[in-house]
């Protein structure tokens, strides 16, 4: 039986072209990810030998030493956290808080601080970790990063996003050269990030990715490298991680994402540039607007429409973004820039009649 879900809860429908976004469920499944879903909802298993045999699998897939499947890339900076702190102590497992450990010191660019739908702070504390931060919002380099470490330092937090402030910053290098100087290790939170072996090239001793966004996976996370790390990790799931505990239907449905990503890849750069031309030309035919095709911000091969706002236009971006949300189908945009006029679109899960229906609403708003 086919069952509307949209119609049954009163839901409206959604056109994503804001990118692989947690508010919108991130991604959507392939049948082939769906099919190890289906099959994990409907048997059982030794739930701590799925989690070790499936870490075990991605592991080799990827060429890491070890890998850990959690909920969320959230979980995994929380989970990451409270590992590298309690080094395997049973004490701390059931008294993560305990005063009793004073080494929890986690220190982070201060530009890598940011809200990326809660603030990275928020999940350091939830690890048990007093994030540090190092450097300035507009600057960090790797002797503003040294300086800050003591002998209360646990880690050393690096985030690699576009939400970040991405000039005058200390590269992952870098940063690892500083906290194998110092003998600490150094976990980078990589969420949306399509490179899945590079930062543990780059020195990092943990590596946190999102299961759904560019691995266009489960609701999920996977945490990779050292097995001495993975395993302190692992451990939490005795410990806070039994709040933010995964499913069996979703560690394999991740275990089928990585494997179909890694044989499939996804779409090119030059496919999305090749998608998005012929649109940007109907996107200049609507008045009061100007349309280009730009590459992500944080340089990855990612291009979107870039829509600039001409400031005699009857709304400026802000109050067409709204106007966009407010219909059924409901579009959603890259919001970044609104208040500089520009509003983007992010292609990756839009198709054809899609961006056919975008033009459309972009036409009835500006005539």
């Amino acid at each position: 039986m086919n069952v509307d879900y949209y119609e049954k809860y009163g839901l409206k429908e959604v056109i994503n072209a804001s990118g692989k976004m947690t508010i919108l469920g991130v991604s959507k499944y392939s049948d082939e990810i769906i099919e190890a879903q289906k099959f994990g909802g409907q048997h059982f298993f030794e739930m701590e030998q799925l989690s070790k045999k499936t870490g075990e699998y991605v592991a080799q897939l990827i060429g890491v030493e070890a890998a850990h499947i959690v909920s969320s890339a959230s979980a995994g900076i929380a989970q990451s956290v409270a590992g590298i702190i309690g080094q395997g102590s049973m004490f701390h497992l059931y008294h993560p808080y305990s005063e009793k450990i004073s080494k929890r010191e986690i220190i982070i660019p201060k530009g890598h601080n940011v809200d990326y739908g809660t603030p990275v702070e928020v999940m350091i504390a939830v690890g048990g970790g007093e994030m540090v931060e190092a450097g300035y919002a507009n600057m960090c380099n790797p002797a503003h990063l040294e300086e800050m470490i003591t002998d209360q330092t646990a880690a050393i937090l690096y985030i690699k996003s576009h939400h970040t402030v991405q000039k005058s910053m200390l590269t992952v290098e870098e940063a690892a050269e500083v906290a194998h100087k110092n003998h600490v290790p150094l976990i980078v939170d990589a969420a949306a990030e399509e490179d899945l072996a590079k930062y543990i090239s780059s020195g990092a001793d943990l590596v946190i990715y999102s299961g759904a966004k560019a691995l266009e996976g489960t609701s999920s996370g996977v945490v990779i490298g050292k097995t001495q790390f993975i395993e302190w990790v692992s451990l939490q799931s005795k410990g806070i991680g039994r709040a933010m505990k995964i499913g069996k239907e979703n560690i394999l449905g991740l275990a089928t994402a990585i494997e179909k990503y890694l044989r499939d890849g996804s779409e090119s750069g030059e496919h999305m540039k090749e998608r998005l031309e012929p649109w940007i030309e109907r996107l200049n035919e609507v008045s009061g607007i100007s349309a280009s095709i730009v590459q992500d911000g944080a340089g990855r091969e990612i291009y979107r429409a870039k829509v600039q706002i001409d400031e005699r236009a009857s709304m400026n971006a802000k109050q067409i973004i709204e106007k966009l949300k407010t219909g059924n189908p409901a579009v959603y945009t890259r919001e970044y820039q609104a208040n500089n006029g520009i509003i983007e679109f992010d292609i990756r899960a839009v198709n054809q009649n899609e961006m056919k229906q975008i033009w459309h609403r972009l036409k009835e708003i500006m005539d």
